[in-house]
């Protein structure tokens, strides 16, 4: 399947390892012309050199970086036409554990950092009448998880902003996804030290995700083929998610 890719710009963020350097990969493989952002040079330069990305250092948590990085973005390939916004999740804990100062942290971190990279695409994308900007999310925004307070309302949140943009867009050509991924393969799942196969026997596909899984339907929303999908939250979870 031909997913119109080919030539067209796309910036990835988060995209030094895990979900964001499948996407981004995945992108290349399909002929488009890939950026990725993250906050550690050394990490993200070495991915870089192996899927033939560009590199953006850069940590979205400081005010103006996704300004500035869309402008750098924009000067090394061109004006993004697909944004995947990966950020990493808050910390855990239980409510009454959670600082002001934290709430204010994860706010500004995952909420503002995202519209202000929309903020930065969105006049390059109607002029050119298309666009794709695809939110990694997770689970939790749809089935809230315990001790998750910060992620549970932000990432719902978030998808409060994609639902309002979808409508807000939708006539000048630029769709709206929130990318919701289940237990999936990556270096921070190994890191949590859990029982995969206890955790396996509780999706109902009976294991965990693979990361080019997860890709393949990032690559699929941000193509042609996706143009009448918009304001979507889409679950790659083997089927985890019990909510209609």
């Amino acid at each position: 399947m031909d997913l119109g890719l080919k030539g067209r710009n796309a910036l990835v963020l988060g995209a030094s390892k895990g979900l964001g350097r499948a996407v981004a990969k995945e992108l290349l493989d399909e002929g488009a012309r890939v950026a990725i952002c993250a906050r550690t040079a050394a990490a993200l330069e070495q991915t870089a050199r192996e899927i033939g990305a560009t590199a953006l250092v850069c940590d979205l948590a400081k005010p103006g970086a996704a300004t500035e990085l869309v402008e750098r973005a924009k000067a090394t390939l061109g004006a993004p036409d697909i944004v995947v916004v990966n950020t990493g999740g808050p910390p855990t804990a239980p409510f009454d554990e959670i600082t002001i100062e934290q709430w204010r942290a994860a706010f500004d971190n995952l909420f503002m950092s995202a519209v202000e990279i929309v903020r930065a695409v969105l006049p390059s994308m109607r002029e050119k009448k298309w666009g794709r900007v695809l939110f990694v999310t997770s689970i939790a925004a749809k089935e809230p998880i315990n001790r998750f307070a910060l992620s549970n309302s932000l990432r719902a949140g978030i998808h409060g902003l994609i639902n309002t943009l979808s409508k807000e867009e939708a006539a000048n050509g630029i769709t709206f996804n929130a990318l919701m991924p289940g237990y999936t393969l990556t270096e921070r799942l190994a890191d949590a030290k859990l029982d995969l196969e206890k955790v396996s026997q509780a999706i109902p596909a009976r294991r965990i995700g693979r990361p080019e899984e997860f890709a393949a339907l990032a690559a699929f929303l941000a193509s042609d083929r996706a143009s009448y999908i918009t304001g979507q939250a889409v679950a790659c979870d083997g089927g985890a998610l019990w909510s209609i």
